[in-house]
């Protein structure tokens, strides 16, 4: 018996080593994303890992999408949502990666996409009646932001002639004296 099998190892052809890809070209495509991102006058932040399902936290990104970054920051300021103060910092980080990585105008940046994605989710359980359990889900989200550099657009909180108009008492003040 022991003759037979080196000669049916012998028979059989030498496989070739699979070929893998080069780490290259991944490189290459991360380094062309990173310069769509620019030409297109975009900034982006990301925020990961956040307790909050995706269906709540994409209720706030929907209500800044599409306004002037100015707005969008006021809007989530006063938003009275828990997760509206985590969204900010993110959408005040995508502000500074603009004026800083890409030397953008933060004056004229728009809320281009805001958009959510499930991150993991962590199972619990909890004790009913009878000896049985039921199943807690908690999950977690990840929320992106790109900014997009577009001009001509103003803020709501600026007249007709560019300038920046005040709100709240000082508002009500300079229209009494103005009257």
């Amino acid at each position: 018996m022991n003759a037979k099998a080196p000669a049916k190892a012998a028979a059989k052809p030498a496989k070739a080593p699979a070929k893998k890809a080069p780490a290259k070209k991944a490189a290459a495509a991360t380094e062309d994303a990173g310069a769509a991102v620019a030409a297109k006058r975009e900034a982006r932040s990301i925020l990961r890992n956040i307790r909050i399902s995706p269906r709540k936290l994409n209720l706030v990104a929907q209500s800044i999408r599409g306004l002037h970054v100015e707005d969008a920051l006021a809007e989530l300021q006063f938003s009275r949502k828990r997760i509206a103060h985590d969204v900010y910092k993110c959408l005040w980080s995508a502000q500074a990666n603009a004026e800083e990585n890409h030397q953008l105008d933060i004056d004229s940046l728009v809320v281009a996409q805001a958009f959510v994605g499930k991150g993991l989710v962590m199972k619990r359980m909890s004790a009913r009646a009878r000896g049985r359990g039921a199943r807690i889900e908690k999950p977690f989200s990840q929320l992106t932001i790109i900014v997009r550099e577009v001009e001509g657009v103003r803020s709501k909180r600026e007249d007709r002639r560019g300038r920046k108009t005040k709100t709240g008492k000082g508002a009500k003040q300079s229209a009494q004296e103005a009257a």
